[in-house]
């Protein structure tokens, strides 16, 4: 019996059901909105978000450097944003509210997984740390790649006509800026978000 077998074997019942129902509590994340839309309009949920966000990192993952944890990035990108299943997404341009988001996020997540064994506890909070901190190189591409996917998606996305395209110009540039893979693509939506805006000062001004 090879040793995956009786890994499987050694977890009870108990702790499946325990496990499950993290899975069940973290699924929230598909009904939380955020102030982004799709193609065709309609709001982005927060894990679909996420799913862009591994995406993203996937189809740029050649052009990592080599000492690059590409699992734990991918783990990064999972979960930075499940501590907010419970209390929801707070847009980045709003300042004010947003102000004990990282608290409450931290503390969300906490209490989503209660059910888990200890050790994923401590490994799940320490990655969302470790993110939320921009610690390791993969915690700082993680910030990097969330900020990337976030202005991409605006650009995409059928928003609504007051949209803030000007905000995405100076939004994340801290992150994005700390390597020269994220400062390139950084760079091409930067273009597209300019022609946006300016667009939508043209049509502004029709009306």
């Amino acid at each position: 019996m090879d040793a995956t077998t009786t890994a499987d074997l050694a977890l009870s019942r108990d702790s499946i059901e325990k496990r499950l129902t993290f899975l069940r509590e973290a699924s929230r994340l598909k009904e939380v909105m955020r102030r982004a839309f799709t193609i065709n309009g309609l709001q982005e949920s927060t894990a679909a978000h996420s799913w862009g966000l591994c995406l993203m990192v996937m189809t740029f993952a050649d052009h990592l450097p080599p000492e690059i944890n590409l699992i734990k990035l991918f783990k990064l990108c999972i979960l930075h944003d499940l501590g907010e299943a419970i209390h929801g997404d707070i847009p980045a341009t709003s300042l004010a509210a947003s102000a004990g988001k990282s608290a409450q996020e931290r503390a969300d997540l906490i209490s989503i997984m209660t059910t888990l064994p200890s050790e994923l506890q401590s490994e799940f909070l320490t990655l969302w740390d470790d993110y939320e901190n921009a610690t390791s190189p993969e915690g700082q591409l993680a910030k990097a790649f969330d900020k990337l996917e976030t202005i991409s998606q605006h650009i995409n996305g059928q928003n609504p006509a007051n949209f803030e395209h000007d905000f995405n110009l100076r939004y994340g540039t801290k992150y994005t800026s700390a390597s020269p893979l994220t400062q390139a693509i950084r760079e091409v939506l930067d273009e597209n978000t300019t022609r946006l805006s300016e667009l939508s000062i043209i049509s502004a001004q029709k009306l």
